[in-house]
């Protein structure tokens, strides 16, 4: 490890422990060179979660895609960016617990998700998601969808 103050390339670890309850190790720096302090993190890198498009293309998933897409649907209801920020994350973890058991992770799978935790949260919402989401063209798209909600 580089010492962020000096060019010296050889760091001392001081101390180790766990943080972020395990899944972190925060270690703590000196160096030899010119005595600076610092810290750093170690943490096991995530394999991507890549989701299948319609077009058959594979993309990283963005929880910042689900995030503005659900911060669009909810414009102008009673729904805090906190509850957004958790539906998002819900829904990223789904998708790696998804991913894990051999399911491919498509864009209709994320939908669906979304779909299903913003029907919860709002109903208008969902209903605004669902328009784009299901690419609604007419008045009976809308009646249908809302048929569907009320039985649920």
């Amino acid at each position: 490890m580089h010492c962020p103050v000096c060019p010296h390339d050889d760091t001392k670890v001081i101390d180790s422990r766990p943080a972020d309850d395990g899944a972190a190790i925060r270690r703590r720096r000196a160096c030899p060179e010119c005595t600076y302090r610092f810290t750093t993190y170690e943490r096991l890198e995530e394999a991507p979660l890549l989701v299948m498009k319609r077009s058959g293309s594979p993309e990283p998933f963005d929880r910042a895609k689900v995030t503005f897409g659900v911060r669009s649907a909810c414009k102008g209801r009673p729904v805090d960016d906190v509850a957004i920020d958790a539906l998002a994350e819900a829904v990223e973890d789904d998708m790696r617990l998804a991913a894990t058991a051999g399911t491919e992770i498509t864009s209709s799978t994320v939908g669906h998700a979304v779909l299903e935790r913003l029907k919860a949260l709002d109903e208008v919402a969902y209903m605004r998601f669902a328009s784009v989401y299901k690419n609604f063209d007419d008045a009976a798209a809308f009646r249908r969808e809302l048929a569907l909600l009320k039985q649920s």
